[in-house]
């Protein structure tokens, strides 16, 4: 057996959480790290034990590596992974998969005639928490999903982000920069979205770096930095999510399915752990009934890992020849729902998706990212 060659480019803040995370997984072997700055690719490499470095070039040119993870910033993804699938390289992307529907689509082609794949963050569906959701779920604890509600609101990357501008720039926002998270959990459970309505507001023209060496600085806002999405999925059920960078109260990591036999609450989408619970509805309301409501718990299925688990997913499915959990297509989707949202929010009117995604499968039972199968 032999651990998949992965090579790493981009080494901004990530990096660190994903070079620890792969040097735990068996079955991937992080072969060289790049950068556009090389002498960042070198102190990257050296603090997780990697004995080359090197620019993009470097990377996609080493013979050892099979999969390129694309750390970059998000207007970079889409010419970093397209170099990588023209090098005959598989691809791993941060999210989002890319900035436009155009090119996204340009790069699935390319990878499908490259005869590679294509695979996107986020990978927390993976975690152990949403997993046993999704099975409890599948298996009808709360009956036929109806309506769902996300929320994550916060002060903003701002307040600690050394150099938070990218976030506020075209491609970042909370919409584009959280939204993956939340509408990859809800499309791996209630199936593709048909249509978004969306609000959008820029609450503050400008804002100020409040961390790191550059602590005062300030930056323009060029995009929306509070929005209101409701979501109608094919399946019939409804959404309704808020994504902010504008709240005094801190509030994150809220999802929740609600059906026909009862409620479900999910873990928080941007982490790979905690649990989830359900509850049934209550038999009925008589005098000196109690309105109160007992959660149960959900036992977790499998161990907690981290950024990186969707990658050694992909790993072993190309050696299977199976699909994959974090695949394009649905990264694809998910983007195609936060660009009609940003449509939606320019436009006033409901907005019907153009694209459809198969049904994301679920992963077996047995994962465990710290075995080695390959």
């Amino acid at each position: 057996m032999s651990a998949v060659g992965v090579g790493v480019i981009g080494c901004g803040v990530i990096s660190d959480t994903y070079l620890s995370n792969l040097a735990s997984y068996p079955d991937i072997d992080v072969v060289i790290v790049g950068d556009r700055t090389v002498e960042r690719a070198q102190v990257k490499a050296e603090a997780h034990g990697i004995s080359q470095w090197g620019n993009p070039e470097d990377v996609l040119a080493h013979p050892d590596v099979a999969i390129v993870v694309n750390l970059t910033v998000p207007a970079a993804h889409i010419e970093i992974s397209s170099r990588a699938i023209a090098a005959g390289k598989h691809v791993w992307s941060e999210k989002p998969i890319g900035l436009n529907r155009r090119s996204v689509d340009e790069l699935l082609h390319a990878a499908d005639d490259a005869g590679v794949r294509v695979g996107c963050a986020p990978d927390t569906v993976l975690g152990p928490g949403f997993r046993a959701a999704r099975r409890a779920i599948d298996q009808g604890v709360i009956g036929t999903p109806l309506f769902a509600g996300a929320t994550f609101q916060t002060q903003g990357p701002d307040v600690w982000h050394p150099s938070p501008e990218f976030l506020f720039a075209r491609g970042g926002g909370p919409l584009l920069d959280m939204g993956p998270y939340y509408f990859s959990a809800l499309v791996g459970i209630l199936g593709p979205v048909d249509r978004v309505a969306a609000a959008g507001m820029i609450a503050r023209e400008e804002r100020v770096v409040r961390s790191g060496s550059r602590a005062g600085a300030t930056f323009a806002v060029e995009v929306p930095t509070t929005f209101h999405v409701l979501s109608v999925f094919e399946s019939g059920a409804h959404g309704q999510s808020l994504f902010s960078f504008d709240s005094a109260l801190e509030r994150r990591g809220v999802v929740e399915i609600h059906g026909t036999d009862g409620s479900i609450r999910l873990p928080d989408p941007n982490t790979f752990d905690g649990s989830s619970a359900y509850l049934k509805p209550l038999k009925s309301f008589r005098d000196g009934d109690t309105f109160d409501q007992h959660w149960m718990e959900i036992p977790a299925i499998g161990t907690p890992a981290g950024r990186g688990v969707g990658l050694v997913d992909m790993a072993r499915a190309i050696v299977e020849g199976r699909p994959h959990i974090a695949s394009g297509e649905v990264a694809r989707h998910v983007l195609d729902i936060l660009l009609s949202a940003e449509e939606s929010a320019r436009t006033g009117a409901f907005v019907s998706l153009e694209s459809r995604m198969p049904r994301v499968p679920t992963v077996s039972l047995d994962f465990d990212p710290f075995a080695r199968t390959i």
